[in-house]
């Protein structure tokens, strides 16, 4: 397996509660330490599209039609960030591969993400994430939730926050509030 995707020495992945493997704190990390970094391989959109079928979930969007993600099956859990979703999260992207701590993180705790600040995309899923703030069903629009902008913001991946910014422009070009 070539890792292609930097986790962090102070992390480990075992299972998850929420969903198959997790990422973990081993030890302490403090707010504002990178965490992991998403490698693979830079794809289209429809290039995406026809291994994901094969590789399932393992990619991550970068750009309006570009992913990172594996190309071959031997490398996806080496590509893998293992972070699950969390609609209370304690990580956040910054850049479009960088995945840093939100706030201080305990040893043994799971490192999740509100996978509203990366996706772009046509798809829904139950959540079971089991918090408080938990929406039950994620989808790849929820970006567009004002909530969400004003929970997330400067936690967005660039592409993301580039829509919600060019989208707070035009409404105020025409009187509406953003």
């Amino acid at each position: 397996m070539a890792d292609l995707t930097y986790r962090s020495p102070k992390t480990e992945v075992r299972s998850s509660p929420i969903h198959g493997q997790g990422l973990f704190a081993r030890i302490a990390i403090a707010a504002g330490e990178i965490v992991a970094a998403k490698g693979g391989h830079v794809l289209t959109g429809a290039e995406w599209a026809a291994l994901e079928p094969v590789l399932g979930p393992a990619e991550i969007q970068i750009a309006e039609d570009l992913f990172i993600a594996p190309v071959r099956a031997d490398h996806r859990d080496g590509s893998m960030l293992y972070t699950n979703h969390s609609c209370d999260p304690n990580v956040a992207i910054q850049g479009q591969i960088v995945l840093v701590a939100m706030r201080n993180i305990v040893p043994g705790e799971e490192l999740t993400i509100d996978w509203a600040t990366t996706d772009d995309g046509d798809h829904e899923l139950a959540c079971r994430c089991g918090s408080p703030r938990c929406r039950c069903v994620v989808t790849g629009k929820d970006w567009m939730k004002p909530e969400l902008q004003e929970r997330y913001r400067s936690w967005f991946c660039w592409f993301l926050q580039r829509k919600i910014d060019a989208g707070r422009h035009s409404a105020a070009r025409q009187g509406r509030p953003p």
